[in-house]
């Protein structure tokens, strides 16, 4: 199995975790199904977005999630990591490898290649509400392009019905914990960031 995967402790079957979001509970139609009565119908999901999981419960569980023993609504996953829907507990399994790329020597190795691995930077821990301005400043205000052109302080007090100065609060924190130095288009350069990460995907253009 060469992507991550989801090993459940009791059973020790092995679910492979879709492209973009896998559903775990005990309802009909989830991807991982748990059959104990402290797991909801539906209890999370696990995402993936590029090199990076996590599990995000939204909340409706009602004997809540835990990762490696702590509360999570919204968790970074890593290889190993014991992430417990109620009582029932499973490990993340994601031997997935460093980005590679490859270097081709000169004449004198002609038959050998180099290959180095370049790690990704881990992500910053973020609360619930940093995620959701996250997922605001992801809905371009602009024409899809090479670059996300992001919503205004006041549009995306908006779109998440709160005030501009608790936006901009939110923003200094994220500023901070995505080392995006004080200039110009500060907020075009920290959406640019989190989606060149993977963390977070470009909206399509609507109007708020």
């Amino acid at each position: 199995m060469d992507g991550p995967s989801l090993r459940i402790e009791v059973t020790g079957e092995v679910f492979p975790l879709r492209a973009e979001v896998t559903t775990v509970g005990r309802g009909p139609g989830v991807d991982v199904l748990l059959v104990d009565p402290s797991v909801s119908r539906l209890h999370a999901e696990i995402i993936r977005r590029g090199p990076y999981l996590y599990v995000w419960d939204h909340g409706l569980s009602r004997n809540g999630t835990r990762v490696n023993g702590r509360p999570a609504g919204r968790h970074i996953l890593r290889d190993g990591d014991v992430v417990r829907f109620g009582a029932a507990g499973a490990r993340i399994q994601d031997t997935r490898p460093l980005i590679e790329f490859t270097i081709e020597t000169g004449m004198a190795l002609a038959d050998r290649e180099h290959t180095a691995e370049l790690a990704m930077p881990d992500p910053p821990d973020l609360t619930r509400r940093e995620w959701d301005v996250l997922r605001a400043l992801s809905r371009s205000a602009g024409a899809p392009g090479a670059f996300v052109i992001p919503l205004s302080t006041r549009q995306m007090a908006q779109v998440l019905v709160v005030t501009e100065g608790a936006v901009k609060q939110h923003l200094l924190r994220l500023y901070r914990k995505f080392d995006i130095a004080p200039g110009t288009n500060r907020r075009g350069r920290l959406a640019n960031e989190v989606i060149r990460l993977g963390l977070v995907r470009p909206e399509p253009v609507d109007s708020v």
